[in-house]
């Protein structure tokens, strides 16, 4: 491992996840030619930061970065040339990362990067022309980090759960009792999912109160319900305990979900359904679009998950706008995950779209449908179920 972590901050300060960091120092080492070189990330807080400020540099406060270059010399048996240690105060980064409205896990992937420079020699304080060059350097790495479409396999995979509403669809079009979404929901669990996810919408136009109450009965997994605010939804919801509900928005008209809830318009609703839920220990989702204002809100209000929608990335027409939006949706999915939610995503994805969200250190689950049940049309539900699960759980690195 080219890359190794020494964690002083305290957890209870605010949670990092290291395997972002690793992923991106194995990725800058590349870029900087140098893939079998080795070098330590410390993270301190501001006070620890200060005191090597004081020993080192005479300088009596926290800084947010220091490097500290390894000595010339021959490496230890087996182990491969040092560079030397980069030390960041998690309290710096925290502040600059919210100053400039990014993730924490942005900053301290940007302090990682000029402290590599720094390792490798570079140094902004000789003259203003090495600093220009040097903040171009930064800017560039920083930049092929973003724009990548490589990834490097997570360390735990993510779940992937099926939304079983478009079999419903297609019952309801005839008025019968086919094709079942009870038994659809059991062959995507034999298949290997991980949950299923099913929406009761007020006007019942796919899934019914029946479907309901038997899936409960019947699923072996996890059963995610994702439902309005409205009262006799929640009442549903209560009195059948779904393993998890996922709070979304809902319009009569719209063929689908058509974008995330406004959590700061409905804060009062939501928060009083959420304590509702908790009450009769039922986990709560808010369903969002990736932006920061709403993950605060959803935090603020006491939710346990939130799901990104991931809807304007699928449907971006242009490789530099959905570039775009996956950026959006990473940054935010770091916002989540240091705010103590836990991250959900969906609405979209497909068998084109799903790898480089799943790859996503941050996300726990994947909520996909429509195609999956589409592409079952072709090659039968269990084989859709199958080669959904070989995006979302890879056996090798992916593109």
């Amino acid at each position: 491992m080219p890359l190794h972590i020494i964690d002083q901050y305290s957890p209870a300060k605010g949670r990092i996840n290291q395997q972002i960091l690793l992923n991106r120092g194995q990725r800058l080492l590349k870029l900087l030619g140098c893939p079998d070189r080795l070098f330590s990330l410390v993270l301190l807080d501001d006070q620890t930061m200060a005191d090597f400020n004081n020993r080192y540099r005479n300088i009596n406060r926290a800084t947010n970065v220091l490097s500290f270059p390894a000595d010339d010399g021959d490496p230890f048996p087996g182990q491969p040339p040092e560079l030397g240690d980069i030390l960041i105060s998690v309290d710096t980064a925290r502040r600059e990362a919210a100053q400039a409205k990014r993730s924490l896990h942005f900053r301290l992937t940007e302090l990682i990067i000029h402290g590599l420079l720094h390792l490798l020699g570079h140094d902004h304080e000789r003259s203003e022309e090495e600093a220009l060059a040097m903040w171009e350097m930064e800017k560039d790495l920083m930049q092929q980090l973003c724009t990548s479409k490589r990834f490097l396999r997570r360390t735990t995979m993510p779940k992937l759960a099926i939304n079983i509403d478009h079999v419903a669809t297609v019952r309801q079009a005839r008025g019968g009792t086919q094709p079942d979404p009870v038994l659809a929901a059991g062959i995507c669990e034999l298949a290997g999912a991980e949950g299923i996810v099913v929406h009761l919408r007020e006007d019942r136009r796919h899934i019914q109160d029946r479907d309901i109450r038997l899936l409960r009965q019947t699923i072996k997994t996890k059963m995610n319900l994702e439902m309005a605010a409205v009262k006799e939804i929640i009442n549903i919801a209560l009195d059948i305990k779904p393993d998890m509900i996922t709070l979304v928005p809902e319009k009569r008209k719209e063929l689908t979900t058509e974008g995330g809830l406004d959590v700061i318009k409905n804060e009062k609703k939501l928060a009083k359904t959420i304590a509702r839920m908790k009450k009769a220990s039922i986990p709560v989702s808010l369903f969002i679009d990736p932006d920061a204002v709403q993950i605060e809100a959803a935090s603020d209000i006491g939710a346990t998950f939130v799901e990104l929608h991931t809807g304007r990335y699928c449907d971006a027409t242009t490789e530099q706008d959905r570039d775009k939006e996956f950026r959006l949706i990473e940054q935010a999915a770091e916002l989540a995950f240091e705010s103590g939610l836990r991250v959900n995503a969906g609405h979209g994805l497909d068998y084109l779209t799903t790898a480089r969200i799943a790859a996503l250190p941050t996300i726990e689950e994947l909520s996909i449908g429509h195609a999956i049940i589409s592409r079952a049309v072709f090659v039968g539900l269990d084989q859709a179920v199958r080669e959904m699960l070989a995006l979302v759980r890879p056996l090798s690195p992916g593109h």
